[in-house]
């Protein structure tokens, strides 16, 4: 609910007239208070103020470290949701790419970042070091417009490694080497092509790929959102997938599929036949029942032997 105009010039003069202390100079008691509003989004319980107050005064705690063993505490996972839906995507996504396989020569498919150079997959939180990362994105004026920021092309020493850019249809990747790359992924983009030139960018991730490399992806889920509307999510999307048409391209690609996840659950939303973002938002990470959830979340195998194109 917007701020009421009285509160927000209440707000500026207060700004003006209200000395500002940092955060780290104010007394223990005020300090633990601080993060208890902040981060509970309550006044402090007699025990757990009492506690943290003595061990800040007796600096067996810093300031920062009482923040921090809230943001980590188990009512701050179970009790305070994530309100932003598209906050709590990204954070399932986070979780989702922490898990992906260690790889040396990566390819990601429509990984430009809107904010960072160095792309999306070192920021989501991949924490793997690698050798070579190819980033291939739509050039600039191609892409959406909500799509138009990130990288300009120049290769990004990033702290995992070289980040290269590439822009060009995901579609067309003629310009790789068959086995240059032991994990494409592609985060957020297959939903971007025809379901044509999708079963084109699968048969070309195969190719790229060494024997026992992996595709790994994650995308929304169709379903779920038509739950929603009838419209697809987003107006630059071509089509969202179910869960098993997902498996099935990639199984018909030549690919086994060794994990079939989704990001955010909505359990009693799917059950009830009813769209609930706020359920899904409360649920980030990843879960064993994709079907249930907002967006897909897939790993897929390259056969190491016997891996000759489908």
């Amino acid at each position: 609910m917007p701020t009421s105009g009285w509160k927000q010039r209440a707000y500026r003069v207060l700004d003006r007239i209200v000395p500002t202390v940092p955060f780290r100079y104010l007394p223990p008691k005020q300090s633990v208070r601080m993060a208890f509003n902040v981060i509970l989004n309550r006044e402090p319980d007699a025990t757990g103020g009492t506690e943290y107050t003595a061990k800040l005064a007796r600096s067996e705690l810093s300031r920062h470290g009482v923040a921090q063993a809230l943001a980590h505490s188990e009512e701050f996972r179970r009790q305070v949701p994530i309100a932003d839906v598209l906050l709590s995507m990204h954070v399932s996504r986070s979780a989702f790419m922490a898990g992906l396989p260690p790889a040396s020569r990566i390819l990601d498919l429509g990984g430009t970042h809107q904010g960072y150079a160095d792309g999306a997959l070192v920021h989501l939180g991949y924490p793997y070091p690698f050798t070579r990362l190819v980033v291939v994105d739509l050039p600039v004026e191609e892409r959406h417009e909500i799509y138009q920021g990130g990288s300009k092309g120049a290769t990004v020493q990033s702290a995992l490694g070289p980040v290269e850019f590439a822009f060009h249809s995901m579609v067309d990747l003629s310009a790789y080497a068959d086995s240059s790359f032991d994990l494409v992924y592609s985060g957020q983009s297959i939903e971007h092509v025809s379901e044509s030139d999708g079963d084109s960018v699968v048969r070309e991730a195969f190719r790229v790929l060494a024997p026992g490399g992996w595709f790994c992806l994650d995308t929304p889920n169709g379903p779920v959102w038509r739950l929603r509307s009838s419209q697809l999510m987003n107006d630059d999307h071509q089509i969202e997938y179910a869960v098993g048409e997902l498996v099935a391209k990639l199984t018909a690609g030549g690919f086994e599929v060794t994990e079939s996840k989704g990001l955010n659950l909505m359990r009693r939303g799917v059950a009830a036949g009813q769209f609930d973002e706020a359920e899904a938002s409360a649920n980030p990470g990843v879960f064993a029942a994709a079907e249930d959830c907002l967006l897909l979340a897939l790993v897929a195998r390259k056969p190491a032997t016997g891996s000759s194109s489908p």
